[in-house]
């Protein structure tokens, strides 16, 4: 059924001239070199940072998060550079540019504040990818991460992942300062 629909489609393409049709073979073949040539690198790459998780002990300890790996690790370690650098957390948060603007008039306070987005787009970037990968492995994270995909009607999912990278901050904070793996909690 799927070759006969395919035929189908064919039949009823818009049919190319032989020039042109052998510019768009030579141009497809191009951009499939260059994918199988970027895809070597990428490999390559993820080689050399797995190379670099074992000398490193600070990417072990990120990689005892559930759904850690080794390029969250290593992009996270490498925007933050020292833990001793910040604070605490809050100043971590601050730098990735996860937190939020305060909005106040007088008595009331504005419920719906955007969270900034200056600071490190990177470090932003690993955290909110690597909560989002977390929260499918972890059932703490799952659960927050629900409860807050929950709360809105609009941008759930995006609304959820930051709140959950900014989770995840305190986490990654706690481990780097005291040298410890991640040890799950236990669900009552």
């Amino acid at each position: 059924e799927i070759a006969q629909a395919i035929k189908k489609a064919v039949r009823s393409s818009y049919r190319l001239d032989k020039t042109i049709s052998d510019s768009v073979d030579t141009i497809l073949g191009v951009y499939a070199e260059e994918l199988k040539a970027l895809s070597q690198e990428l490999k390559v790459l993820d080689k050399a940072i797995e190379k670099l998780s074992v000398v490193l002990p600070e990417i072990k300890i990120l990689q005892s998060i559930p759904g850690f790996g080794p390029v969250y690790a290593a992009g996270i370690l490498a925007e933050i550079g020292q833990i001793d650098r910040f604070k605490d957390e809050s100043h971590i948060a601050k730098y990735a540019g996860l937190a939020w603007l305060p909005h106040e008039s007088g008595s009331s306070i504005r419920q719906r504040t955007p969270h900034t987005h200056k600071g490190n787009q990177y470090l932003r970037y690993y955290l909110v990818e690597a909560a989002n990968s977390v929260r499918r492995f972890d059932p703490t994270f799952q659960r927050y991460y629900q409860k807050k995909h929950d709360e809105v009607p609009k941008y759930q999912h995006h609304r959820a992942c930051v709140l959950t990278a900014r989770k995840l901050v305190r986490l990654v904070d706690v481990l780097l300062r005291n040298h410890q793996l991640y040890v799950a909690p236990k669900v009552v």
